[in-house]
């Protein structure tokens, strides 16, 4: 189950461009940098902001196995699909995980608190709970 495609950080320019102007904001698993969106110069009524776009970056430090690593992202993507309905439209974000994240086991629960933590410190959370 991966993200829906307005969802994705795809091009290496978004991803070099979060990593050169983005903030960053750490947890114990994660890493996350967020760059806000850019304001237009005049907003037009007509089209609605681009979703927020977000990349997953996920190393071989973490875990030598592509099992382990593509399980910690589904279970980071089952994460963000409840947290896509309360993001800020515009942002790119990129999700860096950190090798302590391969030791813990089945922890969506606990990925989905630190997002959501980690979101609103960046201020991209609606409301910034």
């Amino acid at each position: 189950m991966a993200l829906p495609k307005a969802y994705r950080l795809k091009s290496r320019q978004d991803f070099q461009a979060v990593f050169r102007e983005g903030i960053r904001r750490h947890s114990s698993h994660f890493t996350l940098r967020a760059l806000k969106p850019a304001l237009a110069i005049e907003p037009s009524l007509d089209t609605a902001p681009p979703a927020t776009k977000i990349g997953i970056a996920i190393s071989t430090k973490v875990s030598k196995r592509a099992v382990v690593r593509n399980k910690i992202k589904r279970q980071i993507t089952a994460a963000l699909y409840q947290i896509l309905p309360k993001l800020v439209p515009g942002w790119r974000l990129v999700l860096i995980v950190k090798p302590k994240t391969a030791e813990s086991e089945h922890q969506t629960h606990k990925f989905l608190q630190e997002l959501e933590e980690l979101l609103a410190q960046a201020e991209v959370l609606n409301g910034h709970s």
